[in-house]
């Protein structure tokens, strides 16, 4: 049974930090891409971030490019969303998700599997 578990979420203020983690079991998750999307009330799930098989490659949409980072370590079955320079619009429950897809765009919501998500609030 595949899970991905979301962790690192919470309450920050403006211009903070905070570290997401995607915990993967159940499949070689090597053979997987990722990606983090996210959801803010009355609103559309949206890309935020994706990364290749390997991590060789990444994809951000352009309202977090230089602020968020995302990584993986396959020996770990983990990877991590550094956010950086947090801002109020970035509130939203995100969600980690895997696909074994060859040729889908990183960015394209079509997902095999997905997380329950983490809660991020930013706010002062």
């Amino acid at each position: 049974q595949v899970q991905l578990v979301e962790s690192g979420g919470g309450l920050v203020q403006p211009g903070g930090s905070l570290r997401l983690s995607c915990a993967a079991s159940g499949l070689t998750f090597s053979n997987y891409q990722l990606a983090w999307f996210r959801q803010a009330p009355g609103k559309e799930r949206e890309f935020v971030a994706g990364i290749t098989r390997g991590g060789q490659s990444t994809d951000y949409a352009d309202s977090v490019k230089g602020r968020f980072t995302f990584s993986r370590d396959n020996t770990k079955n983990t990877a991590v969303l550094q956010m950086n320079g947090l801002k109020p619009e970035d509130t939203a429950v995100y969600y980690c998700a895997a696909s074994s897809q060859y040729y889908l765009p990183l960015n394209n919501p079509r997902y095999n599997y997905w997380g329950q998500g983490t809660q991020v609030t930013v706010s002062s």
